[in-house]
């Protein structure tokens, strides 16, 4: 046996999530794109010392930094309540790369019905496998539930897409530029709370500060599904709105006219590193638990509300 002591409780954060800039360290390391070239191997080696850990055996000679690399590296790869390996862009590491390219494609497009129609529905498509990937454990999204979340968010997302567009055509053109965006709010606002209809119906776990599960709370489920809404619209915030207000004048410069092939390129480029900062800033946005005194007197437990994840 090494000589890490087995008090490390890896399985929560390593950062205060009471503060923002602990959830934030922690959602920046978890939505890392650079995990999604580590290799099997690497990915089976951090999921034996974890487990090994978990089980009371410390793999000989590891530090506590590579404890918490390990960790971080398995909960990035690894379904937390089935420990099945997840789908490779269902993966929250996945979320930068995969959002670039699909919101740059969609603010790049967005002139034509038919390319706009194809993005959206495959932005909602992916939302589809990322929810899926992600299910919760406690409230397992059904086949009927995802595919009624899927069919209704791509509908919405389209029926926005296409009504703003039409109300866009004789106003300036940098106004047709946000329709990308208010479709995909207007998605997320369908597809969150459908996706999460179970929690809204029964509730989500509440325990005390044991960890005891006291019961359920509709109450909670709304507060926390009311949250996931406003940091998914929150994401989309900076790569849909600064991007096409900085496209909007390059593309007046003859630079760009010139070579019109670098629109599509310059655009994702642009949405990525707006994501890169956004997708785990505003997953930080809001405790993923919350804490309730049952009564005014600090000797009582208090109760906590596992709230959804921002995803």
């Amino acid at each position: 046996m090494g000589d890490l002591p087995l008090n490390i409780n890896i399985q929560e954060p390593r950062w205060d999530q009471s503060t923002f800039l602990g959830r934030a360290r922690h959602f920046f390391t978890v939505t890392d794109p650079r995990n999604l070239l580590l290799s099997g191997k690497q990915l089976e080696a951090s999921r034996n010392i974890v487990q090994n850990y978990r089980a009371g055996v410390v793999t000989p000679g590891l530090t506590e930094d590579q404890l918490w690399r390990a960790k971080y590296v398995y909960d990035s790869a690894f379904h937390p309540d089935t420990g099945e390996k997840v789908v490779l862009i269902g993966r929250m590491s996945a979320q930068v790369p995969m959002n670039m390219t699909i919101t740059g494609c969609m603010l790049t497009f967005y002139r034509k019905t038919p390319t706009m129609v194809f993005w959206q529905w495959v932005n909602q498509s992916f939302n589809a496998i990322v929810n899926y990937s992600n299910r919760s454990g406690d409230a397992p999204i059904t086949v009927q539930q995802l595919g009624t979340a899927y069919v209704s968010a791509t509908t919405g997302a389209v029926a926005t897409a296409l009504g703003l567009k039409s109300l866009t055509k004789h106003l300036p053109p940098l106004v047709g530029r946000f329709v990308p965006f208010a479709a995909v709010a207007a998605a997320n606002c369908i597809n969150i709370p459908l996706m999460r209809q179970r929690e809204l119906q029964v509730g989500i776990p509440v325990t005390d500060e044991a960890g005891q599960r006291l019961g359920h709370s509709v109450t909670a489920a709304k507060q926390g599904i009311f949250q996931v809404v406003v940091s998914r619209i929150g994401m989309a915030i900076p790569a849909m709105a600064i991007p096409p207000v900085i496209m909007n004048t390059l593309e007046k410069k003859d630079f760009l006219k010139r070579r019109p092939w670098l629109g599509a390129p310059l655009q994702v480029g642009l949405v990525g590193f707006c994501l890169v900062f956004a997708t785990p800033l505003c997953c930080a946005l809001f405790p993923q638990r919350r804490q309730a005194l049952l009564t005014p007197f600090p000797e009582h437990s208090a109760i906590l509300g596992s709230l959804p994840p921002p995803w």
